[in-house]
């Protein structure tokens, strides 16, 4: 399967880099994100933030958002888990989210 992935992630229609092995449009996967069972959910939200820049992350989430589902994205996180954990307690000491 020949799929062009990108890092363009304002296009509907693009598929995201991090999305190599399961293609799917910034746009269903925003679609997935609102309209799946929480199990989906936490699942993809897990793979976005193990596998795309920290920067993209927030085309899909926003901190505060990350901060209350924690627990359940966590376990998804592998390698990146030590990352997420340094960012959300840097925020959280210095006031910037709850």
């Amino acid at each position: 399967m020949n799929v062009n992935l990108t890092t363009d992630m304002t296009s509907p229609s693009s598929i995201p880099y991090f999305l190599w092995d399961e293609p799917m449009t910034v746009a269903e996967l925003k679609d997935k994100l609102a309209t799946s069972s929480d199990d989906v959910r936490y699942r993809l939200l897990g793979k976005i933030l193990r596998e795309a820049r920290d920067t993209d992350v927030w085309n899909f989430i926003s901190p505060q958002e990350l901060v209350v589902i924690w627990d359940k994205v966590e376990p998804y996180l592998g390698r990146r888990r030590p990352f997420w954990e340094f960012l959300i307690g840097k925020w959280q000491e210095l006031g910037l989210i709850d």
